[in-house]
């Protein structure tokens, strides 16, 4: 990881005549994204800051939905997201809007928890990180002009796959079943993340 203190300085500097900073995280699969997030996060409150860390995966539709799409198998992949729920919390936010409830994600349940975190209006840096914050595709394309700057994550897709296997590991999917989930669907989306993406303001590799 890089030294998130050294880029939280940086974006205190840019933020300067702000009273709210939208911080967009994006990257593939496994890329590191809510590590980054809570990295920066930690380090602009050590700095003194207000900051909270918003992550995208709280837009999932629920499998019930997906399964009615026929969706379920690519449960990941851009369309399977509410990108325009996503979009109107991001208004709000940048609004500087008072009590903003936020979903997160619980992977252990598989489902969306609403209401799980909420952002008062007095909170300065606002650190949202998902795979596809820059994607260039419609719908997701409104989402860059939400963001003051703008961070994506590059890693090798060797790296990806290997963390990957890792994760679902940890999930307890066997082998067999994790290198078929992660080739039929983590790559998809990663190398739709890879090839999609708008430029961000600064590249970590």
């Amino acid at each position: 990881m890089p030294d998130t203190d050294e880029i939280a300085a940086r974006l205190r500097e840019k933020a300067r005549p702000f009273s709210r900073f939208m911080i967009g995280i994006a990257g593939p699969p496994a890329s590191g994204k809510s590590t980054m997030a809570d990295r920066l996060r930690d380090a602009l409150k050590a700095q003194g800051e207000s900051a909270i860390a918003v992550p995208m995966d709280g837009y999932h539709f629920d499998d019930a939905v997906l399964n009615a799409r026929g969706h379920r198998a690519r449960k990941g992949a851009p369309y399977t997201f509410d990108v325009n729920g996503f979009a109107h919390l991001l208004k709000r936010i940048k609004a500087g809007e008072a009590d903003v409830a936020i979903p997160v994600f619980d992977r252990s349940m598989e489902l969306s928890r609403a209401g799980a975190d909420t952002i008062s209006a007095d909170v300065k840096f606002i650190v949202v990180e998902g795979n596809y914050l820059l994607l260039q595709q419609p719908g997701w394309a409104a989402l860059k002009p939400l963001f003051d700057y703008t961070i994506f994550l590059k890693v090798p897709e060797a790296e990806l796959y290997k963390r990957l296997m890792d994760r679902w590991h940890s999930f307890n999917f066997t082998e067999e079943r994790a290198r078929a989930w992660i080739e039929s669907n983590d790559l998809p989306n990663i190398r739709t993340v890879q090839s999609e993406s708008a430029t961000a303001d600064l590249v970590i590799e």
